[in-house]
């Protein structure tokens, strides 16, 4: 019988349910966060291969429950989600046996894991950040916004599902802010709405075939899963229900600093050489943390004025992110219902 009433266990809850609210408000962020955030908690020994088993598990779960919602409202493109299904699901059996295949020293297994995760994030970040500039160049163009079904290309889909499934069988991150922004970039006409509802689609076979693989490599600590799917799924239903009242931009804009710091943290704690091998840098986390918190809004503000737009104000990153703003601009009235709905 687990013992899940214990401070570990009600901390991973904890974890759970604020990430957890994350994801409902945003739609993202449900591994580039959690996992982290459960190795800096020291859970699990601090082993990656075991909270990225727990993290994949406990996200096979909510993010079910995300898909459901958004497959009664029709919301996804089910061939498309077909298509990044097949090239994503085998990738991400095999990614965690590529790992093993690589080393089969427990030690370096959980360095290259870090590496790997902290790299992940900083790539999680670094996209999120380029899906917000595409928006600003579609919206500044003022050209054809693009097929709002458009017909799936299956070669470079089925590439994009290779790379997001090989990603989240080896860290747990990238079924939503990875696939997305290529998925934007791939398809420029697809509502939001669309975009979240397939990508949530076509996460819920991904992330149960990578829990499945390193299940059977590593394990299931169940004192982590549970207590991490008690703290994540309400936290889910919870952010998506206050979504609609809590500014976003705000919010945004603070996973990438999270994301940010947290790669750096993970790559300083994995050894990476040059962050140095010997000592953690806290100081040095602290610095980049605030650097990109001090110079995200200005650099943003030097791209808006590139595209011809004062240096603040609309479009805002909310009505860039969260829905198709230049198709609303340009289209019905009928289009305004089309803002996603938050999973």
């Amino acid at each position: 019988m687990i013992d899940i009433l214990t401070l570990t266990a009600l901390s991973i809850a904890v974890a759970g349910f604020v990430v957890g609210v994350v994801v409902g408000l945003t739609g993202m962020g449900g591994g580039a966060l959690m996992t982290p955030a459960l190795i800096f908690l020291g859970v699990g020994g601090g082993e990656a291969a075991t909270v990225v088993t727990a993290d994949l598990t406990a996200a096979a779960v909510y993010k079910t429950g995300g898909a459901v919602v958004h497959a009664k409202e029709g919301s996804p493109n089910l061939k498309l989600a077909m298509w990044l299904i097949i090239g994503s699901v085998p990738m991400a059996f095999v990614g965690p046996y590529m790992v093993k295949a690589f080393t089969t020293d427990a030690e370096e297994l959980d360095r290259v894991l870090k590496l790997s995760i902290g790299f992940a994030l900083l790539f999680a970040a670094a996209t999120y950040a380029l899906r917000l500039y595409i928006n600003l160049r579609r919206v500044r163009s003022g050209g054809d916004p693009g097929d709002p079904n458009p017909p799936v290309r299956p070669i470079p889909t089925l590439l994009v599902g290779m790379l997001g499934g090989l990603l989240v069988g080896i860290t747990s991150v990238g079924s939503g802010s990875v696939i997305m922004i290529a998925l934007l970039m791939l398809y420029p006409g697809l509502s939001a709405v669309k975009l979240v509802g397939t990508d949530l689609v076509q996460a819920v076979p991904l992330v149960l075939a990578a829990a499945i693989a390193n299940i059977a490599i590593h394990g299931l600590d169940w004192g982590i899963a549970i207590p991490l799917i008690l703290g994540s799924v309400p936290g889910t239903l919870l952010g998506a229900k206050i979504a609609p009242r809590v500014p976003q931009s705000y919010i945004r804009r603070g996973i990438v600093v999270v994301l940010t710091m947290s790669g750096v943290a993970l790559l300083d704690k994995a050894g990476w050489a040059p962050l140095g091998r010997e000592e953690t840098h806290p100081v040095l986390i602290a610095v980049v943390g605030l650097a990109v918190l001090l110079l995200l809004p200005i650099i943003w503000g030097f791209l808006r004025k590139e595209q011809g737009l004062p240096f603040m104000g609309a479009p805002t990153v909310s009505e860039l992110d969260t829905w198709n703003y230049a198709g609303r601009r340009s289209s019905s009235p009928r289009d305004e219902d089309d803002a996603p709905p938050q999973a």
